[in-house]
């Protein structure tokens, strides 16, 4: 199975690498890495990588092809002989993925036109406005729509492409290479794409700037809009709006990821029962945990916690 990875001027090293990777430790594909010109190829981090083809030479097989993201992406957008590479190759392709950034290429390409889709989270907002008929899904790690897989930033190219492996050569095989990696064993690709805190795109301003951290160090307090108006000195509809605009979320919704990540991270360091996890973090009972869980992250809390026992394990 043959494995075609695109990359240009200014493309993310990891986006590249990380995949490759996997793929590599896979066993049973082959690997080749395009540009639009022979020689070196400068990533944004100026590691500097030489293409094994240049895509008007390379005529081989593809039955993956991968767009990588990164810094020079816009420029790249606008070279019509790399995009309209990509759309010609992408014809013959048996599927198609992009790595973080690399979205915005094949949405030049017209390959997302109508299709669900997922980039770097402080991309997907620009990808939206230059390219409308994409619909943009700001949350997941990485989406499957059709033929063609999008993931968010860097790292979630990993997921993505152990996601590919699976479904090539099966869930042993996946999880044997997540082992390998020491990767998070097949991490759902509808797990956030970041934190509750991290989501704020903005320092948090007055009277609310300390208030994401308390509630990360209190989950278990009373973390109603009630409770937290008060805290805060504002009425409850006034926190209620203040709150959705300086976080981009609303109040219920931002507790609620805050507990997750509080009950995430006993789940992946520690053998406390989910009762007490559930109490400690405010969920109160283990059956309101796994509803989380399973809303959320797409995994139980039971399922979660293994995945980490596994990969501690090896």
């Amino acid at each position: 199975m043959d494995v075609v990875f695109v990359i240009y001027p200014g493309f993310q090293i990891l986006d590249l690498t990380g995949p490759h990777e996997v793929f590599q430790q896979a066993g049973p594909y082959r690997m080749e890495i395009v540009a639009t010109q022979a020689g070196p190829v400068r990533s944004g981090g100026g590691v500097v990588v030489e293409p094994t083809a240049t895509v008007g030479a390379y005529g081989g097989p593809i039955d993956t092809l991968v767009v990588v993201g990164g810094r020079g992406k816009i420029e790249a957008c606008g070279d019509e002989s790399l995009v309209g590479w990509i759309r010609e190759a992408a014809g013959r392709a048996r599927r198609v993925a992009s790595v973080c950034t690399g979205a915005f290429l094949l949405a030049a390409a017209g390959l997302l036109d109508g299709r669900r889709a997922v980039t770097h989270w402080s991309g997907c907002e620009l990808l939206a406005e230059l390219y409308p008929a994409v619909i943009v899904d700001p949350e997941p790690l990485f989406v499957r729509d059709g033929n063609v897989w999008t993931s968010a930033g860097v790292t979630a190219g990993m997921d993505l492409a152990l996601a590919l492996v699976e479904e090539d050569l099966g869930a042993e095989a996946a999880r044997r290479i997540a082992r390998t990696l020491v990767m998070f064993v097949q991490r759902p690709g509808g797990q956030a794409q970041f934190s509750a805190q991290l989501a704020v795109q903005r320092p948090v301003r007055e009277p609310l700037r300390d208030l994401p951290a308390w509630i990360a160090a209190h989950p278990e307090a009373d973390l109603t809009v009630p409770a937290l108006a008060r805290r805060a000195g504002m009425s409850e509809r006034n926190f209620t709006r203040v709150f959705a605009a300086e976080t981009g979320r609303t109040p219920g919704a931002y507790v609620e990821a805050a507990r997750l990540e509080a009950a995430r991270r006993l789940l992946e360091t520690t053998g406390t029962t989910l009762d007490s996890i559930a109490r400690s973090c405010g969920f109160g009972t283990v059956e309101t945990l796994h509803r989380s869980f399973k809303r959320a992250l797409d995994v139980t809390p039971g399922q979660y916690r293994r995945h980490f026992q596994a990969v501690r394990s090896h």
